[in-house]
């Protein structure tokens, strides 16, 4: 194992990151508000708690807990929604309660100030525990996603939701819409944009209630709840082995690794992490292997959604559905079965690969006069500098995750075909008029076959470009890396036209095929983006023999204008760097992007 590997396969089992999962909270004998109909057109925000107790793990190999304490907000009487923007990486984030009556919709200005960035509203609620002798132990606040997985919380709610699956990670995100559907309830569990806690095995007793500042906002009522937690102290090592003979047992009868994980068997994700049980999609993708929920047993954590080109998820926290049923007033939250289904906001599923035609276009190829895509690249981040290792010694390199994404108004389709014994895929555009018919189309390159590790999978030619340049920008170093699979791996901004809150082509074990593929479409949907990591092979750039001083990253999107798209003159953006040090111990400083102060 070279030490590239050993420093990803330790970020991967690090419990500090999380993957999405989905719940489902059907009610038993809920009824619509008697004043529903006659009341003002503002959702009225409830805290409530699916369980009066958790169980919750410390792990020996890295003690702390994380508070996944099984607590909901609904929605009733309208639906919560929050537009969260900012013009430009020059100006702040900025937050609106948007508020529908109808045909008829209001905007109503979020204190300036009160979001500063997309991950969620911040410090929404309070969390204190104390010891079984009543000691004060811990005092807490967390933030709430309202994309967070949630369901419904009375039979006559909207079958889905139509609200986004996650929460933005990218430090580069420009719009998101938070929202709880209206009859739903959202988990406020933090997930991994939380810390754990360090607690001993024992029980305590958990208040968890909203802060007063969210509570003047949105009239939510001072009712906090409470949940007996139960720490247990577990071994990774131990854990491992139970998921091992669970694999074997759960084999023998027929059903893989993966069918556990998408039914959310009984082995929790770090059992299934450290006995190689998860086999998701991501795993398949190379050593991109999602890393274990910071969540209990049954936590219901499971494959990621939009997971990325890489080890860090770009999804929701892990979400707990509820234990057992719990009577609350009058209603009834009871346990769920995981998976597609009514009343889920499909957090737990990987959303298929796109089919392509059934055979290649025919007739003359025509660039229609309809809506194209928008292809803009983001700054580079996540920059660091490493040594070549056992694989290239004696080598400095300058590594970076880069996003290309797409503003539209139009989604990118590209199919490509491969002839009985060719290598290379060719690849066609396609368009669409306002109706969805396709309507035209044009050759745009083609698509080879990438074999290394971390990869596997189709990649379309010429998509992208990376160059570092100079402090005059003139072009120093180009990285060897102009090919991809384009996957919709984060939500870039929602708040586009026709952006797609719920896009597919998210699994990329079937988004950009498999080695023996004779056909393949690859999407890139209005609203998202396509992350590459810096850990993956070509993210970048052989720096050995540059002096030191400032460098800009530029990542520049169809690079060669084979791509038809609406504009071609946003399609590069840079980031800033500064190398240091000496050869064999480069370093970096990365200096904010205007407001973004974040690498």
């Amino acid at each position: 194992m070279t030490r590239l590997q050993q420093s990803r396969t330790s970020r991967l089992t690090r419990p500090s990151l999380a993957v999405a999962a989905a719940i489902a909270v059907t009610a038993g004998v809920v009824a619509a508000a008697p004043d529903a109909q006659t009341a003002e057109p503002t959702p009225k925000l409830s805290l409530i708690a699916a369980s009066t107790s958790v169980t919750l793990d410390s792990w020996k190999e890295e003690p702390g807990v994380y508070l996944d304490l099984g607590t909901y907000l609904t929605s009733e009487n309208g639906a919560l929604e929050l537009k969260v923007t900012r013009k430009s990486y020059k100006d702040p984030v900025v937050a609106a309660q948007i508020l529908r009556d109808g045909k008829k919709t209001r905007t109503k200005a979020l204190p300036a100030g009160l979001v500063k960035d997309f991950t969620g509203l911040p410090d929404f609620t309070r969390i204190t525990l104390t010891d079984a002798a009543g000691a004060k132990v811990l005092e807490t606040t967390e933030a709430f996603c309202p994309n967070n997985a949630s369901g419904r919380v009375r039979p006559d709610a909207p079958a889905n939701s139509k609200y986004p699956e996650s929460c933005p990670t990218n430090p580069f995100t420009l719009g998101s819409v938070w929202g709880v559907e209206n009859g739903w309830a959202s988990n406020t569990y933090a997930g991994y944009y939380t810390k754990p806690v360090q607690l001993a095995a024992g029980t305590y007793t958990a208040e968890i209630g909203v802060t007063e500042k969210y509570r003047k906002l949105f009239g939510i009522a001072d009712k906090p709840q409470t949940v007996k937690v139960v720490v247990r102290e577990r071994s990774w090592e131990d854990s491992a082995g139970s998921a091992a003979r669970g694999a074997a047992k759960s084999t023998a009868s027929g059903h893989d690794a993966h069918a556990q994980h998408g039914g959310h068997a009984q082995h929790d994700a770090h059992a299934q992490h450290n006995a190689h049980a998860q086999h998701n999609a991501h795993a398949r993708h190379g050593a991109a292997a999602d890393a274990p929920a910071p969540g209990a047993a049954t936590s219901g954590a499971g494959p990621s959604f939009n997971a990325g080109h890489g080890p860090y998820p770009s999804a929701p926290p892990a979400l707990p559905w509820a234990l057992k049923r719990k009577s609350l007033g009058r209603q009834a939250v009871t346990a769920a079965e995981p998976g597609d289904g009514p009343g889920q906001t499909d957090g737990s599923r990987q959303a298929p690969g796109a089919l392509p035609n059934a055979k290649r276009p025919t007739g003359k190829a025509s660039v229609p006069d309809v809506p194209k895509p928008d292809l803009r690249s983001l700054p580079a981040y996540g920059i660091t500098v490493s040594d070549g290792y056992e694989e290239v010694p004696g080598r400095d390199y300058l590594a970076f995750s880069a996003n290309v994404w797409n503003a539209g108004p139009a989604k990118l389709v590209v199919d490509g075909f491969r002839s009985p014994g060719k290598e290379v895929m060719d690849a066609y555009q396609y368009f669409y008029d306002a109706d969805g018919k396709q309507v035209g189309y044009t050759p745009t390159g083609g698509m080879e076959w990438d074999p290394r590790p971390g990869h596997e999978h189709w990649h379309f030619l010429d998509f992208a470009s990376y160059r570092l340049l100079s402090a005059d920008q003139k072009e120093t170093v180009r990285s060897g890396k102009e090919a991809f699979c384009l996957a919709n791996t984060d939500a870039v901004d929602y708040t586009v036209k026709n952006a797609s809150w719920h896009p597919g082509n998210t699994d990329l074990s079937t988004a950009c095929g498999s080695e023996n593929s004779i056909s393949v479409r690859e999407v890139l949907d209005v609203g998202s983006g396509d992350t590459y990591t810096q850990d993956l092979p070509g993210q970048s750039f052989d720096i050995t023999d540059l002096p030191n001083g400032t460098y800009y990253i530029q990542v520049l999107a169809n690079p060669e204008n084979r791509l038809k798209e609406t504009d071609h003159g946003n399609n590069s953006a840079l980031r800033e760097v500064i190398l240091g040090g000496e050869k064999g111990a480069r370093t970096v400083t990365v200096p904010p992007h205007h407001l973004v102060d974040a690498n």
